[in-house]
């Protein structure tokens, strides 16, 4: 019995140690299940974070290509090969504003396409403020410009009135007058009469004035001598000269050679019996003018 007694303990000890040991491994295996469960979330949570911050990284440079869309829409130049840049940049961000970035590689990428748009904007900005100040220039040059033109125009204006002024003074003091005229009717003895029954011949004689300004060589004199009743006495119904672009009849006339001094002329007309009673008119015609006038009466004793 001492025997059989003695071997119990031998046979239980083994069985007392078997859990313990399960146990300790339990633990061990638990511990690195938590540790492992532990770093499980930590790191998902720090990828969620990650991703978060990537997410409002690419919503914020979104964002900003949109407002650079924007920025090149209100650029405005009347130059066309800045317009096509401007048009080709607008395109690449809107092509940009297309791509799905959802990794650090392409918002890097992302990042870089943005900051390389900033530069080339900023460089069109300069550009167009630079075209937009010489246009202003230009404008301000071109507004002078206008006017000076203006006042040019009215300068040649005024100076073409005063030439003309001077021109039409000058015309008018270059036409050659003729002074101390005198009308007498002679009888067939060369002696002054008034009675219309011996009138032979009537005398017109004149001076041409000096004058420096009138155009020297021959001169043709038209004299018209107009009875009471308005009639022309003349020759011939062909005694025809042009005054101020018409035709007139005329009662003689007389070639002059004038060289800018006083030269006396006469010219005298027969009686062909178209002479009555009354007073007369003499008119003197020279170079498209009246030069002069005169009267003279006939009478019946």
């Amino acid at each position: 019995m001492t025997e059989l007694n003695s071997s119990i303990p031998t046979l239980q000890g083994p069985k007392k140690s078997t859990p313990v040991g399960m146990i300790v491994t339990s633990i061990i295996l638990g511990v690195a299940l938590i540790f492992l469960i532990y770093m499980y979330f930590d790191k998902k949570n720090k990828m969620i974070e990650m991703e978060t911050a990537l997410t409002q990284e690419k919503d914020s440079l979104a964002n900003e290509l949109r407002h650079m869309v924007v920025a090149y829409d209100t650029l405005k130049t009347n130059n066309d090969t800045l317009n096509a840049g401007l048009q080709k940049q607008k395109n690449k961000i809107v092509q940009l504003l297309s791509i799905n970035a959802s990794n650090v590689q392409l918002i890097r990428k992302y990042k870089s396409e943005i900051t390389t748009m900033r530069e080339i904007m900023k460089s069109y900005i300069v550009q167009i403020d630079s075209l937009n100040t010489k246009n202003k220039i230009l404008v301000s040059e071109n507004t002078e410009i206008k006017q000076q033109i203006t006042q040019v125009r009215n300068t040649n204006t005024e100076l073409s009135k005063v030439k003309e002024e001077l021109s039409t003074k000058v015309e008018v003091a270059s036409v050659i007058q003729a002074k101390n005229i005198t009308a007498v009717s002679l009888n067939k003895k060369r002696k002054e009469t008034t009675r219309i029954g011996n009138l032979d011949k009537l005398r017109i004689c004149f001076t041409l004035r000096e004058n420096p300004l009138a155009k020297p060589g021959q001169k043709d004199v038209y004299m018209r001598v107009i009875r009471p009743d308005s009639i022309v006495v003349t020759s011939s119904a062909e005694n025809l000269f042009e005054y101020k672009g018409s035709k007139i009849i005329y009662s003689a006339n007389r070639q002059v050679d004038y060289l800018n001094q006083d030269i006396e002329v006469c010219i005298f007309m027969d009686n062909k019996g178209d002479f009555i009673i009354g007073n007369y008119s003499v008119e003197l015609y020279l170079d498209d003018n009246i030069i002069g006038r005169t009267n003279f009466m006939l009478s019946k004793k």
